[in-house]
């Protein structure tokens, strides 16, 4: 059974850095991608960023391109999302996806077959 846990999350002012990370165990298989969607009260679920199995393709929303870094962590079978110049408006709930059998990153939510719980970002003015 897969199992997918982000964590990082929390309180910063605008300006500000915070570096989320996502674990994923579980995994019958070798070729995945995963993505960092993001859901603000009120409104819908939205794509921030994704990555390949091997972290040779990423793929960025334009509102964080520039600012927002994800990279892969092999060995934990996961990835991280360094966020810099935090803005009052990335505030959100924050889940990590995972995409068996996806050989691109993609923003399709769809895509995704493994969802975690979420972490919650708050970005203050």
């Amino acid at each position: 059974q897969v199992h997918v846990v982000e964590s990082g999350g929390g309180l910063v002012q605008a300006g500000a850095s915070l570096r989320l990370s996502c674990a994923a165990s579980g995994l019958a298989f070798s070729v995945y991608a995963m993505g960092w969607f993001r859901q603000a009260p009120e409104k819908e679920r939205e794509f921030v960023a994704a990555i390949n199995f091997n972290g040779g393709r990423t793929y960025y929303a334009d509102s964080v391109k520039g600012r927002f870094t994800i990279s892969r962590d092999a060995a934990k079978n996961g990835m991280s999302l360094q966020m810099n110049s935090l803005k009052p408006e990335d505030t959100a709930v924050y889940y990590c996806a995972v995409g068996r059998a996806l050989l691109r990153p993609t923003m399709t939510e769809g895509a995704y077959d493994y969802w975690g719980q979420g972490t919650q970002v708050t970005v203050s003015s």
